[in-house]
């Protein structure tokens, strides 16, 4: 047994994502289903469009993606088809399944994220392709993860592989996840709200203000967004280039935000080290809305409806009313559009008391989902 130097003790190894991870070196793409493999391209969009809507009707679902979507992923601010992405075709060139491990920025993060998504054709379910294909996306995902313990900046910080599991899927994608070590994490509520019924008044005191969402707010904006989401489980800091990412559905007519007039931005550097994208004057946000439109989902959901995509108020700003006068104007701003419902997705465990709110507004569940991910 040796005795350690001058009686000083060894320095442990920082703590890397990389062991952590524990990546395969390389991985096997699916031999299920005699299938011809290989990633996506810009020009599969329509094709996977279909299969995706195929696969959704299959599992139940009454909403899915769209086309715009779908090529929108292409731009993504961490985005690469050749080792990201799969889709298996059969002998006459027809899709038949895909998987996608989506990976996100890491810049401020606390967290560091790889989501999984995919599905099979259900002509071809049974043959063990959606059990090879998830041995492939979370192959991908360990190894995306692994390659991040090279930032020095990112020592010691957790890791998570995520999947989500929607209520009308088959049992069978819940006994796959579990079987591949996923574990159930997180539920979410989808809540609907019949816009006929009465919209209650609910307005805000100066200093406070209402107004449009504008180019000239998108950053302080973001900036009250992350503000807002810091305590929320999973949240991490959006940048400018993933803030501005995934608009395809985002309805500036029904996007709004609360300023308070007596305060304007010396700059943006003091909330987050680094971040100067806020011209000093701009106006000072503290709460957001942010509307979206899935016209492509109301014939097969069977009534029209606003999205909130996004609800946040700066954590020194809450209880002041501000969700609920943001939410109200939307709900209003929805019906005057003609839409029939006011609709959005929450997280069931939501630290601000946000269920309570959307239940006192008259929003019930309609469906939900299951988050199940690894702990890396």
């Amino acid at each position: 047994m040796s005795t350690p130097v001058s009686g000083l003790s060894a320095v442990p190894e920082p703590d890397s994502i990389t062991d952590r991870a524990a990546a395969p070196r390389t991985l096997s793409v699916p031999t299920a289903g005699a299938l011809f493999w290989r990633p996506w391209t810009r020009e599969d969009v329509p094709a996977l469009t279909e299969l995706m809507r195929a696969v959704d009707q299959a599992d139940g679902r009454d909403w899915f993606t769209s086309s715009a979507e779908v090529a929108e992923s292409f731009d993504a601010p961490v985005f690469d088809a050749a080792a990201d992405t799969l889709v298996g075709l059969d002998a006459d060139g027809t899709m038949r399944a895909y998987a996608w491990a989506e990976r996100f920025p890491t810049e401020g993060a606390n967290l560091l994220r790889v989501s999984l998504a995919g599905g099979v054709h259900p002509d071809r379910r049974g043959q063990g392709i959606g059990t090879e294909l998830l041995t492939w996306a979370t192959g991908r995902a360990r190894q995306a993860l692994a390659e991040l313990g090279g930032d020095p900046r990112l020592l010691g910080l957790p890791g998570r592989i995520a999947a989500h599991v929607g209520d009308t899927d088959p049992a069978e994608r819940h006994d796959l996840l579990r079987a591949a070590g996923f574990e159930p994490i997180r539920y979410f509520a989808n809540l609907l709200r019949d816009l006929s019924a009465p919209v209650p008044a609910i307005g805000l005191e100066p200093p406070l203000r209402l107004v449009p969402w504008t180019d000239a707010l998108e950053d302080a904006t973001r900036l009250a967004r992350n503000d807002a989401f810091r305590d929320h489980w999973g949240s991490q800091p959006r940048t400018p280039e993933s803030w501005r990412a995934y608009r395809s559905s985002f309805a500036p007519q029904w996007s709004f935000v609360v300023i308070d007039e007596s305060v304007r931005y010396e700059g943006s550097e003091q909330e987050q080290p680094g971040d100067a994208t806020v011209a000093p004057g701009t106006p000072y946000v503290v709460g957001l809305h942010r509307g979206e439109r899935y016209e492509h989902d109301w014939e097969s959901q069977g009534y029209t409806a606003g999205y909130t995509g996004l609800l946040g108020v700066r954590r020194a700003y809450r209880g002041r009313r501000i969700a609920a006068a943001l939410l109200t104007h939307a709900m209003n701003v929805y019906a005057a559009d003609g839409m029939q419902r006011a609709e959005l997705d929450v997280d069931t465990d939501n630290p601000t008391g946000a269920p309570g709110l959307y239940a006192r507004l008259g929003y019930t569940k309609s469906d939900g989902s299951t988050l199940y991910t690894i702990e890396v």
